[in-house]
């Protein structure tokens, strides 16, 4: 199983929880609607997770998402709908700077290799 099919075992098994959890009814297709949002949502991870080989994830850890979905209170839970939009927000921001400090890194190496011999213009 590859990474990828792992965590979207996981996802069903966390979704079934909290809608449980929520007395939410959720048919077949709105389930898949959601998993389909998840997937965009962390389409990057993904994608990577597809090139791992994985058994499951340990079930001591999803035991343990579970039971952080039944110790949500409703505060935490609007702080969780609150964070999701600014979550792919906050994605592109990180690519962007990781994306600036490599071309920093780029231009220090080329002033540092610059040869100065002539009065270096």
């Amino acid at each position: 199983m590859t990474g990828r099919d792992v965590l979207m075992k996981a996802f069903d098994r966390l979704f079934d929880k909290a809608a449980h959890r929520l007395s939410v009814q959720c048919n077949e297709e709105q389930k898949e609607e959601a998993k389909r949002r998840f997937e965009e949502r962390f389409s990057t991870l993904i994608e990577a997770l597809k090139h791992l080989e994985l058994r499951e994830l340990p079930e001591e850890a999803v035991q343990s998402m579970e039971e952080g979905i039944e110790k949500l209170s409703a505060t935490d839970l609007v702080a969780l709908l609150a964070s999701v939009p600014l979550v792919t927000q906050a994605q592109d921001m990180m690519r962007t700077l990781a994306y600036r400090a490599a071309e920093q890194r780029l231009l220090e190496h080329y002033i540092s290799s610059a040869d100065d011999r002539y009065g270096g213009s």
